[in-house]
């Protein structure tokens, strides 16, 4: 039984859809067999087409436009902005814990997101839970919860701005 979503989708949509997880399933492919023999290309050419066939229902959330080169400029962007954020966050909780006298502030603090689709959100809530000293507890709609070890402010706007404006920005451009 096929979802409303899907119905929506044009042929071509659909097509799109397909070829980027076919594209993303090869790469994979290759990557475990790490091999480029022509029979092992051949089956994981084969094997992932039916993969990517047979699962058209369950992986629709990116098409070929993903690979715009703006887009994937803006990939290697978030890419960056996220890895500076993930060094300046652990070497703070490991400050916090190698010196118990820092004071911490931990709490849950909520703030509104601009993004519209679910795939760009779970990117933001995997995005903030991945950068030590927050964890994404939940999103409702727009507003998503976190917990913060060390809160620096209750007032959404202001923790959106330390917590999560810094990638969102960046995804509003991706999706």
């Amino acid at each position: 039984m096929k979802s409303d979503y899907l119905k929506k989708l044009s042929f071509g949509t659909k097509l799109s859809r397909f070829f980027m997880n076919w594209i993303f399933l090869i790469m994979v492919w290759i990557g475990f067999t790490n091999t480029f023999d022509m029979q092992e290309i051949i089956v994981g050419v084969l094997l992932t087409a039916l993969i990517s066939f047979l699962g058209i229902r369950l992986f629709t959330c990116c098409d070929l436009s993903l690979l715009h080169p703006v887009r994937l400029y803006n990939i290697a962007k978030f890419i960056i902005v996220f890895l500076i954020a993930l060094i300046k966050s652990n070497f703070d909780v490991a400050r916090r814990v190698l010196s118990p006298s820092l004071p911490i502030n931990p709490g849950i603090v909520k703030f509104k997101t601009k993004l519209k689709t679910n795939f760009s959100k779970m990117v933001l809530a995997n995005s903030i839970t991945l950068t030590p000293g927050t964890l994404t507890i939940d999103v409702v709609d727009d507003t998503f919860y976190v917990h913060w070890i060390d809160t620096l402010t209750t007032n959404p706007e202001e923790s959106y701005k330390e917590i999560a404006e810094q990638f969102e920005e960046i995804l509003l451009k991706i999706f």
